[in-house]
């Protein structure tokens, strides 16, 4: 057997062969993974590792799949995603200085533990009303914005080892938090995170949710896409240069680049992954000779060949 046909044994019957991927992202074209396995609690994830163990097997973490375009073609390896447990938000606790400490799974999606902790009169994440992702991969990634992001108010989180089967405590110190980035090992899975925040009026927080809600929606485009496709680089917008390198509207295949918004690729309904991937690659050597500018992807891709 191969070890992809081993795993899968191993797994039981937790183990999905050849499932859907592609459509589990936002972008809602790409393929299926060898093996999509569903983690509901640290025991299953337990299972996993061991499953894993002497075997040479890619293991890509899909939380909301917001950040994420998977070719047509498909991965092949296992994908894990979490649900159950991973899917609770924690009392909150007292902190020091009239703060209050949260925790939330890795699983919860962001814009629900933002709207839940406005509603309970506590305030710092009212901006991801507008990151359709999961808290696990909002750390991964120290997603933001509207001017925060995720290590303005992580205080830590608990990581479990697909490689160790170990489960970590690390602080935000200790993740190595930059624009867009984390430390945090593609074996490494966030099932928790814990948030200081400060407590406020909820009346407030309705407000700064509804005037993100409405910004996003007034300047950003619907549709199948994974918000912006590349970083912005120091001191610019990834839009702006896009936009200035006569990109926008451009077209290639079923994806387009959204004309509401240059840093969008939108993918058309039954459209293809491989158009979208090779529309980014047009853009940023478009970009790169009309600005001298060499743009980097804030989305991952995976199943290209130069899987990010």
């Amino acid at each position: 057997m191969s070890d992809l046909e081993t795993l899968a044994v191993r797994l039981g019957p937790g183990a999905q062969p050849e499932a859907p991927l592609g459509a589990r992202t936002t972008y809602r074209v790409g393929g299926t993974a060898a093996v999509l396995y569903a983690a509901r609690t640290v025991d299953d994830l337990a299972v996993a590792a061991d499953a894993l163990r002497g075997l040479d097997v890619d293991v890509l973490v899909v939380g909301k799949g917001s950040n994420l375009l998977v070719s047509d073609a498909g991965f092949r390896g296992l994908a894990v995603t979490l649900a159950g447990d991973f899917e609770s938000i924690g009392e909150a606790v007292v902190g020091s200085e009239s703060s209050m400490l949260v925790s939330a799974g890795g699983a919860v999606a962001l814009p629900v533990l933002a709207r839940r902790l406005a509603e309970t009169g506590m305030s710092g994440l009212e901006w991801g009303v507008g990151v359709p992702g999961s808290v696990g991969g909002a750390v991964r990634m120290n997603a933001g914005g509207h001017g925060s992001d995720i290590s303005e108010s992580l205080v830590s989180a608990e990581l479990f080892s697909l490689a160790t089967g170990e489960r970590v405590v690390r602080s935000a110190r200790e993740l190595g938090l930059s624009y867009r980035h984390s430390d945090i090992r593609s074996d490494e899975i966030v099932t928790s995170a814990t948030f200081r925040l400060t407590e406020g009026p909820p009346d407030a927080s309705r407000a700064a949710i509804a005037e993100i809600v409405r910004w996003r929606r007034a300047n950003q485009p619907g549709g199948s896409n994974a918000g912006s496709v590349f970083t912005n680089p120091p001191g610019d917008a990834a839009g702006r240069l896009v936009e200035a390198a006569g990109a926008k509207g451009l077209r290639h295949g079923t994806a387009h680049v959204s004309v509401k918004h240059a840093n969008f690729i939108q993918a058309d309904e039954a459209g293809s992954a491989d158009d979208v991937h090779a529309l980014i690659e047009e853009v940023r050597a478009l970009v790169l000779h009309e600005t001298g500018v060499e743009l980097a992807t804030e989305l991952v891709t995976v199943g290209f060949g130069d899987t990010q």
